[in-house]
Parts: structure tokens; C-alpha cells; sequence
């Protein structure tokens, strides 16, 4: 599940980048597919990473998922990445079509785009999702093995031909962008986390096997994110306002330091705290809880 990223920068040097620039309409080279897996120090400092993501508490899922983006960038030599919670609407007819009722109602980038023109390709990209059309083929790369942990890219799966073709031009090579990388997570039935990695070269075997291995062990942050966001679990989608009360509903503040928090009336914000309990089908704190703990026996 994806979208267009704006260039904010040029990518750097880094421990484990392939160091190879591709030409638009190719592939990766024999050389690539010979390069070596993750070795231990990769492993290790991914490991820490995770660590870090866990010391940064539930009140702060967002800023966890920018520093996890950011310390990717780094390591592949991605100048920008985007975070998409995707749903499933459901099985009925009016949600079938090319994306089978899955739509991208949250997305996160880690630089957000200034530029008019760029705002305006992301913004076009996402109401083809947000619409079920079939507009844009490399799209459909979200589609394959749905309900599965994959990888998915644009110089990994896309043909060669599309790469001359206006929607890669327009959409991708004017702003820099030689390759995208995207990794699927499956955290419910109706539900799916997805982290994108955009680049101005082609991306290597060991980058995508990195990505992978770091995003695949932390279904816990992945759970965590799409509930904070009301992705996962909410009947519908959740206000930012509410976003910011749910936050806070999961530490200790009772509803009046959470409105002075905020800066709301203190009504207000009892109202926005039965809105959650609505959405989340729960009764009280203890019930939300239980869903940010993974519970079970819901």
C-alpha cells in the first residue's frame, strides 16, 4: 500500500548500501542478486533498534515509527519512507474490484512534502486508492499475497517498459525517485501495516533483506501503531483530536489532566472519550487497555 514521496534531500553514505546506481528501465544486475545476507553486526544494530522502539512507550507509538523510518533510511540509503495502515472494508459487492475492499486511511511520512506539485502526485496516488481504481499498475503490487508477510518494489516486480511509460515519469523519476521498496505486514484478517522506502538509486538484494528482517520481528509495534492510529480494532477511523485523547487514555492522566493536556473543556473531552470507547467497542480504560495488550479473549 503505497504512495508518492517527495524529494527532501539526497541520500547519503552509509554501513550497508550497495552503492550501485541503476538505469531507469532496468533491473537488478547479476551482481546484485550475488550479494551477500545480513551479516551479525546488521543483525545486532537492528536488534538495538528494536530495543530503542520499545523504550518509547505507547503515549509515543508516532515519534517510535519516525525514528524507526529514519534509522532504515539510514541504513539503505532511502532518503524519505511512509508508513500506510491499510483495512479491508469488507467482502460485500460494493467493495469488490481490483483492491478487494482494502483502502489506506492512515499514511505517515518521515519528511513531509512541501512542495505544491509533489503534494499534489501523493495526494493523486491515494485517492486511487481511496476510489478502488486501477489506475496506476505498480498499485497492484500491494495486492499479491495479501494476508502474508512480503516485499514488494518498483525495480524488484515492476517490467521494464514501465518504467518509460508518464505515471513513472510524472510520478516518480522527476522528483528523484529511481526505486521504491515496500514491506507488508499482516497484523489482522481486515488489516495491514506498511512501511515504504524511497530511494534515489536501485535498491540491493542485502537492502531489501535488511528491511525485511527488521520489520518482520516486530508485530507488536505494528499492532501497536495501527491502534493508535484506529486502524486496527475501530469501527471507523479516528478524528486527530482523538488520536491525541487515545494517547493519552493509555497512561495514568485522568480526564481532566487530559483536558488541560490538551487544552480542551473538560466535557469535551469526555465526549471524544465516549466516542473511543464507541469505536473500539469497549466499556471503559481496562477494555482499551486490553486491546493495546493484545488480549486474547477479545
Amino acid at each position: 500500500m503505497h504512495g508518492l514521496v517527495g524529494v527532501d534531500g539526497s541520500s547519503r553514505p552509509h554501513r550497508y548500501a550497495t552503492g550501485r546506481q541503476g538505469a531507469p528501465g532496468g533491473t537488478h544486475s547479476d551482481n546484485i542478486l550475488k550479494e551477500k545476507m545480513l551479516n551479525q553486526e546488521q543483525k545486532d544494530e537492528i536488534h538495538i533498534l528494536w530495543d530503542e522502539l520499545a523504550d518509547f512507550g505507547a503515549v509515543h507509538a508516532e515519534a517510535a515509527c519516525r525514528h524507526l523510518q529514519g534509522r532504515l533510511c539510514q541504513m539503505t540509503g532511502a532518503f524519505n519512507a511512509t508508513w500506510d495502515g491499510a483495512t479491508r472494508l469488507g467482502t460485500q459487492p460494493e467493495c469488490r474490484g481490483p483492491f478487494e475492499g482494502w483502502r489506506i486511511p492512515v499514511t505517515q511520512l518521515l519528511h513531509p512534502i512541501d512542495s505544491p506539485r509533489q503534494s499534489a502526485g501523493f495526494k493523486e496516488i491515494q485517492g486511487l486508492w481511496s476510489r478502488g481504481v486501477d489506475a496506476a499498475p505498480h498499485l497492484m503490487l500491494a495486492m499479491r499475497n495479501v494476508g502474508s508477510f512480503r516485499a514488494y518494489g518498483l525495480r524488484r516486480d515492476m517490467p521494464g517498459e514501465w518504467f518509460d511509460g508518464p505515471f513513472y515519469r510524472n510520478h516518480f523519476a522527476c522528483f528523484g525517485i529511481m526505486d521504491s521498496i515496500w514491506i507488508g505486514f499482516p497484523v489482522s484478517q481486515h488489516a495491514e501495516s506498511h512501511f515504504g522506502f524511497h530511494s534515489h538509486a536501485n535498491f540491493g538484494k542485502r537492502d531489501i533483506e535488511l528491511l525485511s528482517y527488521a520489520l518482520r520481528g516486530i508485530k507488536w509495534f505494528h499492532r501497536q501503531l495501527m491502534i493508535i492510529q484506529g486502524v486496527l480494532a475501530a469501527r471507523s477511523s479516528l478524528t486527530p483530536t482523538e488520536r491525541k485523547v487515545l494517547r493519552l487514555l493509555l497512561t495514568s492522566a485522568s480526564e481532566k489532566e487530559i483536558s488541560e493536556q490538551l487544552g480542551l473543556a473538560v466535557s469535551t473531552t469526555h465526549q471524544h472519550v465516549v466516542s473511543l470507547f464507541r469505536k473500539f467497542s469497549v466499556r471503559s480504560r481496562a477494555g482499551l487497555m486490553s486491546l493495546w495488550l493484545g488480549d486474547p479473549g477479545r
